[in-house]
């Protein structure tokens, strides 16, 4: 069976390398008497590379060979990756692909004409990279009804705040050190304002509640606020601060999805997921809580998930998995100031005392947090749980303060 790749970067060359390494273990765990590369479509030259003879610029040469039975995209962006997709899928070609952004945006037209030809769209490393999650989802938990799934997303992101709360870095040195040590890159911004994950956290949710959820649609809240006080502030209150993604069933028609840092109790599993790491948080009313740890990036980790979904293919050449799910609605995300939390607010105020009266009346039940070396006006508690809105309704109605950190509180 031949296969092609679109795109020879960190990932793309991985697979490469995959098949090469292991060509006759996975051909024979597919079924295929051989799986061989014919193309590299890469719009670079690669002089002196091992596969250089396989580099091709045209995309009608992988469109037009019947010979081609799975195709890889692991192009990243949006487009020309949605144009080329679609037309590799409507060519009777399954596809396989690593690009989150994609799947993210156009998941939901991609998985309808891969049901209509007959083939498979399969895209297991679009979120966790090396971490096996989306198959488990659909397939090992699919007796469940999943309530709940977030998780810590985003590896860059995670080692910024690891060394925040570990070394005492300030966000800019440690993200100085993250692009230093290659975990993040030179524009960062997918990574620390929360996109990234908010593109996984779509998948996610449309995988576990079975419609599509558009990334314009979720709040995504980054890192780039949160500071060294406000991490003291977690350690006193008895935890840390991660980004979470997350999204939870409302009910047949709502859910709520968002990104943003938030205070984890230290003993949760997401609390001890550190450096690079990312964690993914499954709630299943029938299994409990199920938790998917690993590297979520890496070129031989995620192009080890992509060479699984080109096996899985392989093994389904001419018949769809009914793996996916059905496109978006209107209205289906819930607004995220409807969303209920308990949140974790710090403040100054000329009268202290004072202050901290008014909001113990305003906010019957919060907890005020302490910390040595406060700064002498400063006022740090944490909220009951309410709708969003109610909060900053109760918050501005609290004159005599003003707020300086504002961040939400889980229960994972």
């Amino acid at each position: 069976m031949y296969i092609a790749i679109m795109g020879y970067g960190t990932v793309g060359s991985g697979v490469a390398e995959v098949i090469m390494n292991n060509q006759a273990n996975i051909a024979k765990t597919a079924g295929q008497e051989s799986i061989d590369i014919k193309y590299i479509l890469d719009l670079r030259d690669f002089p002196g590379d091992v596969n250089e003879k396989l580099m091709i610029k045209d995309f009608s040469k992988i469109l037009e060979d019947d010979d081609i039975k799975v195709v890889v995209e692991t192009m990243g962006g949006l487009h020309p990756a949605f144009e080329f997709v679609s037309s590799c899928l409507q060519k009777g070609k399954s596809v396989v692909t690593s690009n989150k952004e994609l799947v993210a945006a156009k998941g939901d037209i991609l998985i309808k004409l891969a049901e209509e030809n007959n083939v498979n769209f399969l895209f297991e490393a679009s979120v966790g990279g090396g971490i096996p999650v989306l198959r488990p989802i659909g397939q090992c938990l699919a007796a469940n009804r999943i309530t709940e799934v977030a998780g810590i997303l985003n590896g860059t992101t995670n080692f910024i705040l690891t060394m925040m709360i570990d070394k005492n870095m300030s966000f800019e040195d440690a993200l100085k050190l993250a692009q230093d040590n290659g975990y993040a890159e030179k524009d960062p911004t997918a990574d620390i304002e929360g996109h990234d994950a908010g593109r996984k956290i779509c998948i996610l949710s449309s995988l576990c509640f079975g419609k599509h959820v558009f990334p314009e649609d979720i709040y995504m809240q980054g890192i780039t606020k949160v500071s060294l006080t406000d991490v003291e502030y977690a350690k006193a209150w008895g935890g840390v601060i991660k980004l979470i993604g997350r999204a939870k069933k409302l009910s047949d028609d709502k859910i709520s999805a968002l990104v943003s840092p938030a205070f984890v109790k230290n003993g949760s599993q997401l609390a001890s997921t550190n450096d690079v790491f990312n964690a993914i948080l499954v709630r299943g009313d029938a299994v409990g809580d199920v938790v998917f740890y690993g590297r979520g990036a890496g070129k031989l980790p995620t192009a080890s998930a992509v060479v699984a979904d080109v096996i899985d293919c392989a093994q389904h050449l001419e018949k769809r998995k009914d793996y996916g799910w059905e496109s978006g609605t209107t209205g289906y995300v819930v607004d995220y100031n409807e969303i209920e939390t308990a949140m974790f607010i710090r403040a100054k105020a000329d009268n202290k005392d004072a202050a901290k009266e008014c909001i113990d009346s305003a906010f019957e039940g919060a907890q005020f947090i302490e910390k040595e070396s406060a700064d002498e006006n400063e006022i740090a508690f944490v909220t009951p749980v309410l709708k969003e809105c109610k909060i900053e309704e109760v918050l501005s109605s609290l004159g005599s303060i003003d707020i300086l950190s504002k961040i939400r509180i889980v229960d994972y």
